[in-house]
């Protein structure tokens, strides 16, 4: 029956949902970790965020990639930006397209559990910026690192983990995963024959941060990676502090990266959420069905602001690296000042190598106050333009406690081995113009004993 003039919802809605990417069927883990997905799972996993647009590709500078490279070119229903699809489930065209679907064999969207138009729109952005083959959007940063590792491991595997990493995967990593029988070691990460000596035979994956949260600790993501190939392991990265404005770990060879979203990606302090990049598309399968089981996805408003925050990301990240730098000199300056742990600063720990596996740097580190707690403790409480708040990567300034507030889960003595004392500051330096910035530490240092 020909469809009436002037109806054309139902042609728009199908155009908006649909992608021609194949579905996965029955896949297994790259390394020999037995883990795989149903041929026929319970809701049908949704299409790929694997990135096609004609007028960003890697090639293309990354301001117009941030700008270009989801193809929201399409213009759904004639809309500049792409539409939030503020939906809990999606219509059937009949009770047959509704069971091939289901099946796996047709694509579209079912329902925004398993995948939404917003979310995978934001996928496609990200995935481009990081040169990856697939994307995969969480709720949290932290259900982004379960989803990078938990798709990979079973009872009985060894996990590899960096020193210094964000207090809740260091807890996560070494403590609850031992209850389901995954063992860990934790090693200095920037030490590449401690890496290489804690291969056991068992390791399926190698897991770090560079920079390191809060110390900004440089480890050699290639170096890593040639480790991890000699034993069949995969290399999980979390990018966070650099964005892929300045660090590509998939493009130095790790097989995942991951994000959280919280911070520099979308930038403006209103969204909480995660994100895993991977090097191939059976990963991200992996990923994808994980996070299809275990209900874990980003939800299509806060994909939309992360994607809005996305636009800027570019000239967000210059600004942060030249106000970020621009505060250290002047901390490694000031007499109440013990040392500042900013990659940025020439003779810094990775100083050569973040040259050469960066472009820039983000606006957090850390430094260390004269005195002891005390005068730590007076600085945060005094800023009056710096808020005292945890997280990092907004377009203010935030400035923190780690060893009482982002980093407390994490055993004493740990913390003592990745340096995290109790004069350590975190400053997360945002947008502001730089000397107020500097006028604002300079009063709150004058109030330090």
């Amino acid at each position: 029956m020909a469809q009436k003039s002037g109806t054309p919802a139902k042609k728009a809605r199908t155009t908006a949902v649909q992608d021609t990417t194949p579905k996965p069927t029955a896949t297994a883990s790259p390394t020999s970790t037995k883990v795989t997905t149903s041929s026929k799972p319970t809701d049908s996993v949704p299409p790929s965020a694997t990135p096609v647009s004609a007028k960003a590709t890697h090639t293309t500078g990354i301001s117009t990639r941030c700008l270009h490279g989801d193809c929201h070119e399409d213009h759904v229903g004639h809309a500049h930006t792409y539409p939030i699809f503020q939906t809990s489930t999606f219509v059937f065209d009949s009770a047959d397209h509704g069971a091939d679907l289901f099946g796996g064999r047709a694509q579209g969207h079912i329902y925004s559990r398993i995948g939404n138009p917003t979310v995978q729109q934001f996928e496609k952005l990200v995935c481009t910026l990081e040169e990856g083959q697939h994307a995969v959007a969480f709720g949290s940063g932290m259900a982004a690192v379960t989803g990078a590792l938990l798709p990979f491991l079973q009872s009985g595997d060894h996990v590899i983990t960096g020193d210094t990493l964000y207090g809740p995967s260091t807890h996560v990593i070494t403590n609850l995963f031992a209850r389901y029988g995954i063992q860990s070691t934790i090693v200095d990460c920037a030490n590449l024959e401690a890496v290489r000596a804690a291969v056991k035979p068992t390791t399926k994956v190698i897991y770090l941060e560079t920079p390191a949260n809060p110390t900004n600790k440089i480890s050699d993501i290639a170096g890593v990676v040639a480790i991890a190939k000699g034993c069949g392991a995969i290399v999980v990265v979390d990018n966070t502090f650099s964005s892929p404005i300045f660090q590509k770990p998939i493009v130095l060879g790790a097989d995942l990266a991951l994000h959280s979203l919280t911070k520099y990606i979308n930038g403006h302090g209103d969204v909480v959420g995660g994100v895993v990049i991977t090097k191939t598309k059976e990963q991200g399968r992996l990923v994808q069905k994980y996070r299809q089981d275990t209900g874990g996805i980003l939800g299509p408003m806060d994909a939309f602001l992360v994607l809005r925050g996305m636009r800027t990301l570019a000239i967000r990240m210059e600004k942060h690296c030249v106000n970020g730098l621009a505060v250290a000199k002047f901390l490694q300056s000031h007499p109440k000042i013990e040392t500042v742990l900013h990659p940025g600063l020439e003779g810094a720990q990775g100083y050569e190598l973040g040259r050469r596996q960066m472009t820039g740097y983000g606006g957090t580190f850390s430094f260390l106050v004269r005195g002891g707690f005390e005068p730590a403790k007076k600085l945060i409480e005094s800023c009056k333009l710096c808020t005292l708040a945890v997280s990092l990567g907004t377009v203010d300034t935030l400035i923190e406690h780690p060893a009482s507030m982002t980093h407390a889960s994490v055993p004493e003595e740990l913390m003592r081995k990745q340096g995290l004392t109790r004069n350590l500051v975190r400053i997360s330096v945002g947008l502001e113009d730089p000397a107020d910035i500097i006028a604002d530490l300079t009063q709150a240092l004058a109030q330090c004993p």
